[in-house]
């Protein structure tokens, strides 16, 4: 078994200077979920960037895609991308174009279940989905600085 500095290890060779990326493949299931969110924190910290929100972010995002974007057998993706100003985008993508996640309704504040969006939502100043390439989809959320008080 990989530990996290193996991984960690593997991705920093995807890394370039200039344009500061990283992206990782994680298994659909919930200690992928769980890595997902380890490797941001570790990645953000190399970075120089607080991780909190961000972090959390990962693990919603994550945790939807092992739980409404799974295809047995399929992976899940992560990547992460720091832009020039310090705008940080993260992206999950899963093997499940045909289901896009959405913010639920208003009247199910009191379910048990539904409010990783919200809270993506809250932490991020955009967020949205992308499709493709068939049959994958990413979601993906944009926070800055500015607003996460870094």
């Amino acid at each position: 078994m990989a530990t996290l500095g193996d991984v960690m290890e593997k991705m920093a060779l995807r890394a370039t200077p200039n344009a500061p990326h990283f992206a990782v493949q994680l298994s659909a299931t919930r200690r992928g979920a769980r890595l997902a969110r380890l490797l941001t924190e570790r990645q953000l910290d190399d970075w120089g960037v607080p991780s909190r929100e961000a972090a959390q972010v990962v693990a919603e995002l994550s945790a939807n895609a092992v739980l409404h974007g799974r295809v047995p057998g399929r992976d899940f993706r992560l990547t992460l991308r720091l832009f020039p100003g310090g705008t940080l985008r993260v992206e999950v993508t899963d093997a499940r174009g045909d289901r896009i996640p959405r913010l639920p309704d208003p009247a199910a504040d009191e379910a048990e279940c539904g409010r990783g969006l919200r809270i993506v939502a809250a932490y991020a100043d955009r967020w949205g989905v992308d499709a493709g390439p068939a049959p994958a989809k990413t979601v993906w959320a944009e926070l800055s600085p500015a607003r996460g008080g870094w």
